[in-house]
């Protein structure tokens, strides 16, 4: 399917909301679109309460208006249904229906996402809406895609959500008696004699089970993602030619399962904000990147959202020097997106985001951010050809959303930043100069010569085969601590954990050592490990270095490498530094053309240098100056 359906080469935009401006802004805005390069923008993500101002009347009169306006000015239209911000109706009419947090307290209308996905009257309230809009806007020539929903993520512990919960958790268990073997039932009194006594996990005196909890997130995933199929079947039948997507963003609060969400969007769309003031912005911009053009299957995917002007760290917005908007969206199209969006088109004055950065700043046109915005866009053009190809990884990172959420509990030997664990494999790759793609522990592995597994704590019996098939083929596997602990059930993998498969990494791992934290445990050769260590016996396997300091572990294996079938398994039984990291890949001979601070992306016959440094980088026979970017063609 081609989309967006009528744009040519690279999109270029953001979130436009005409509906927060007096209407002589818009011949104005849709003027600056056509100047900065615009040829794209999403519309109405949050405007439900302007479409249908009281239940069962709409106003969409305001709406055809702008859409002719940017049909007339040549800008194509990615049109949301709002559903991710009901309007203050909504919410007095059907309390029930808004969302319960883990402590039972429920939510009132006042911000977005004041919504419980499970919740029979929002479900038809989303379903009405979607089809007015289908009805109104599904021939319209400035559509170009249809945008579900807003970063779908808000999970709800309601009495509708455990009723849902108690319906998905019988589907795929069958019986109660299966539930609780599942579940290990016996441990503290757990075991249900009936559906109905299964409560959604909310706040309880002590640890909740870790089964329990990683099925509601498993549970809650499926839930929205069945509410934004409802509505992609209404768009669907007014005009199967229209794409459809829902914009992914990333968070630990965000329960989705993202490679399962992929296979129903046509597009692949991602939000993208960086929580870092430094150069690990560029490093997560990047990991996003890649992240998405995975799900994406490799292929094309869009940058929907990022800020202009700002990063968002944890200590406030950070602004971007200049240039860094164009480099941080380079990163993005470098790596598989199809354009480069933002939010927001024009800054607000008004509402809890007014001082989200955007394409237009509060003090208009003539500012240094809008020169940028229009520099950037009018280069797009010339660059479509050369994203043609896909982007050229031999080196994949396992990314495992059950790991991810069955880690953030407090039931572990010690805390596990599982996230930071992928980033930090990610980051120290790309530092090397080296592309990685992601991918599903059970997925296609069969292109990629190295598959490294950082953490993957949650291990089926599907995946620990799909690793055993992969290494014995030839394949190189480095899997690090804590993988394979548990099965999908959060059961342990007995007799060495590993997720069963001891033979395959030749070495049994007997006991997990937490070390103080901020103390570093030092590797003969190798710099050092922190926080989490493992006692691990030999069975075949070589000790390629071992721990040269720790009680119980001094002297003991700490990284080892076995032969098995064609290939080998590395096994990492500790949290390493970056230092040591960086070491074991040189003994690996993961190294590309780029590094730390210089971006190089190859596909095809062209080659992306993205220069994040204060010095000028040269690449091959290209000079890129500092801070700047540039395309040639691939040596």
């Amino acid at each position: 399917m081609d989309w967006p359906k009528g744009v040519d080469g690279l999109s270029y935009g953001g979130d436009y909301n005409p509906e927060q401006w007096p209407e002589d802004v818009w011949d104005d805005d849709v003027l600056l679109m056509r100047e900065a390069g615009v040829n794209l923008v999403t519309l109405g993500v949050f405007s439900w309460s302007r479409l249908e101002p009281r239940e069962g009347e709409y106003d969409f009169d305001w709406l055809d208006r702008i859409m002719d306006k940017l049909h007339a000015g040549g800008i194509r239209v990615d049109l949301a249904t709002p559903t991710a911000s009901p309007p203050p109706w909504f919410g007095i009419a059907y309390p029930d229906a808004l969302n319960t947090r883990p402590d039972g307290v429920v939510q009132v209308h006042g911000s977005r996402d004041t919504y419980d996905v499970c919740a029979p009257d929002y479900q038809e309230a989303s379903r009405r809406i979607a089809a007015k809009l289908a009805e109104r806007y599904a021939e319209h020539p400035a559509l170009a895609m249809w945008h579900i929903h807003n970063e779908y993520g808000s999970a709800s512990y309601s009495a509708h959500a455990e009723r849902a919960f108690r319906v998905w958790l019988e589907a795929k268990y069958e019986t109660i008696d299966a539930l609780n073997e599942a579940w290990w039932g016996s441990f503290w009194s757990q075991r249900y004699g009936e559906w109905d006594q299964v409560l959604a996990p909310r706040a309880t005196q002590y640890l909740h089970n870790p089964a329990h909890e990683l099925d509601f997130k498993r549970f809650t995933s499926d839930a929205m993602l069945s509410h934004y199929k409802e509505q992609r079947e209404i768009l669907r039948e007014a005009n199967p030619e229209i794409p459809v997507t829902t914009n992914f963003v990333f968070g630990q609060w965000v329960p989705v399962d993202h490679w399962k969400w992929a296979g129903e969007v046509d597009v692949v769309a991602f939000d993208s904000y960086p929580s870092a003031p430094d150069e690990r912005a560029e490093q997560q911009s990047a990991l996003h990147a890649d992240l998405s053009r995975s799900w994406a299957g490799g292929g094309d995917w869009i940058l929907m959202e990022q800020a202009a002007a700002t990063v968002h760290s944890k200590d406030g917005s950070i602004a971007k020097a200049p240039g860094r908007m164009a480099r941080h969206s380079m990163i993005h199209i470098s790596r598989g997106s199809k354009g480069a969006m933002f939010f927001q088109w024009r800054a607000g004055r008004g509402g809890s985001e007014q001082w989200h950065s955007a394409l237009v700043p509060h003090a208009g046109k003539n500012t240094r951010m809008f020169r940028e915005v229009t520099e950037f866009g009018n280069t797009l053009p010339g660059l479509a050809r050369t994203v043609e190809s896909p982007v050229e990884a031999r080196v994949a990172i396992l990314w495992s959303p059950d790991s991810w959420w069955a880690t953030a509990g407090g039931h572990l030997p010690a805390p596990v930043d599982y996230f930071e664990n992928v980033a930090q494999i990610h980051r120290v790759l790309r530092d090397r100069g080296v592309v990685a793609d992601f991918v599903a522990p059970e997925g296609d592995l069969s292109k990629y010569s190295t598959v490294i597994a950082p953490t993957t704590y949650v291990l089926s019996r599907a995946a620990a085969e799909n690793l055993r098939w992969f290494t014995a083929g030839g394949g190189r596997l480095v899997a690090s601590y804590l993988t394979g602990a548990v099965d999908e059930h959060c059961q342990v993998w007995l007799d060495g954990y590993l997720g069963g498969l001891t033979d395959l990494f030749g070495i049994r791992v007997t006991e997990h050592l937490p070390q103080p934290s901020g103390e570093l445990r030092a590797l003969w050769n190798f710099g050092a490990a922190e926080r989490f260590c493992e006692l691990v016996e030999l069975r075949g396997a070589q000790c390629v270095t071992q721990y040269a300091t720790g009680e119980v572990i001094e002297n003991q294996p700490a990284v080892t490498v076995n032969p098995f079938g064609e290939g080998e398994a590395w096994y990492v039984s500790c949290k390493l530094v970056d230092e040591a990291w960086d070491r074991l890949f040189e003994a690996l001979e993961l190294t590309g053309p780029g590094w730390a601070g210089v971006d190089v992306v190859d596909r095809g016959q062209w080659r992306f240098i993205i220069n994040h440094t204060e010095k000028e980088a040269q690449v091959g026979h290209v000079i890129v100056p500092a801070g700047s970017w540039a395309v040639d063609r691939k040596p």
